[in-house]
């Protein structure tokens, strides 16, 4: 793939650029099998593919320059870089972050400047989803006090005009000069927070604070191998853990007979949970429950222990008080899905009763080191 910004080493965020892709995918394949030989996998398949360019559904934005002149992209130590033509992103959501600085300019909302603390506007995040083949959008604004509030909701609905399916715009406020991305407080501007996404056919939500994928091809596919390796399990009750707004879990229960599996997601953010119950409600399935609750202590709290548990941590992994607890309670099947390989390995070490059955890695964050990884594991015969 070819970038400009990275051939003028105005922003070198993909440290891979310069690698040919196939280079890439079999570097990351032979990383996770060096680090994975302890553990002697019973089948490691092919890694799954991204698409080079156009594949993030997110754009984090910070907002630069001057009222007169907006800029969305970085500072580096040399010069502020607008990012809106990043080939990481589609064509529609170019678009739509060139209209956003169009906006900014012309409803004064003054950038936030690092150096001299002053100014409002700190970011613009861009989210793109796929509902029945057609792009839906979420934008947000963060800004350093409530000042230009009143001034973004009563302009914002000239953007609607301008943004085709442009479904959620929320306000986050940011207030600490540090290099935080949000907020706790978040004012939803339009009829709904909800912005819809369908993945296999599964119906899922996503509101301005809940994390979600930034490749929805990959997740796609993630998602549904999961769906695949477990469908043909002897499975009747599932612990979802680290839910999120629900894609896994929904994943492994939406192709099976209906009432058949018991899910429980568990999740500490209430608008992912809020999100996951949504679907599914929509799904009409009636033994799927989720929790906004610490993923640890609700399991080391509970009587039952579940057939499956799928665990998806963030990236510092699930821990050791937990995979040690499922290492003495041994539930039949561990479904891990690893953004990170270093805490994936420090978390299966503790796992000694068990079998790595299968493991992929999913391409994620192309033109970096980053991968995902799903690994399948067995409780050992006793």
């Amino acid at each position: 793939m070819q970038c400009r910004f990275y051939q003028q080493k105005k922003c070198l965020s993909c440290q891979w650029m310069d690698k040919p892709y196939h280079a890439q995918l079999a570097e990351k394949q032979n990383n996770l099998l060096q680090q994975l030989t302890q553990f002697k996998p019973n089948d490691v398949v092919e890694p799954f593919a991204s698409h080079e360019f156009a594949f993030r559904n997110k754009a984090k934005m910070a907002v630069l320059g001057t009222v007169e002149r907006p800029i969305l992209g970085i500072q580096t130590d040399n010069e502020m870089v607008d990012l809106c033509d990043c080939p990481l992103y589609s064509n529609s959501m170019q678009n739509i972050l060139k209209l956003v600085r169009t906006f900014i300019r012309k409803q004064g909302l003054v950038p936030y400047n690092i150096n001299k603390r002053k100014g409002e506007l700190k970011f613009v995040i861009v989210t793109e989803s796929k509902e029945n083949n057609t792009s839906c959008f979420m934008l947000r604004f963060v800004l350093k006090s409530h000042k230009l509030v009143e001034k973004i909701n009563n302009s914002f609905k000239q953007l609607q005009d301008k943004i085709q399916n442009l479904k959620v715009i929320s306000i986050n406020i940011q207030p600490n000069h540090a290099a935080i991305l949000e907020g706790e407080e978040e004012l939803v501007l339009t009829d709904t927070s909800f912005l819809p996404m369908t993945l296999n056919g599964v119906p899922l939500f996503i509101k301005p604070k809940s994390f979600f994928q930034t490749n929805s091809d990959v997740a796609s596919n993630l998602y549904k191998t999961a769906s695949d390796w477990v469908t043909n399990l002897s499975i009747h009750s599932i612990w979802d853990l680290f839910c999120g707004v629900g894609g896994f879990g929904l994943s492994c229960v939406s192709l099976a007979i209906e009432n058949q599996i018991q899910l429980t997601g568990i999740e500490i953010s209430p608008d992912a949970i809020e999100c996951a119950t949504k679907s599914a409600n929509k799904l009409g399935f009636k033994r799927l429950t989720f929790k906004s609750l610490d993923a640890t202590q609700y399991a080391i709290a509970e009587q039952h222990i579940p057939d499956l548990v799928l665990l998806n941590p963030p990236r510092r992994g699930v821990g050791k008080v937990l995979m040690q607890y499922l290492e003495n309670v041994q539930p039949s099947y561990i479904l891990y899905s690893s953004c990170n390989l270093t805490s994936l390995v420090e978390d299966l070490m503790l796992l000694s009763n068990y079998q790595i059955m299968k493991v992929q890695l999913f391409d994620m964050f192309p033109h970096t080191s980053h991968m995902e990884v799903l690994v399948l594991l067995q409780r050992k015969n006793r």
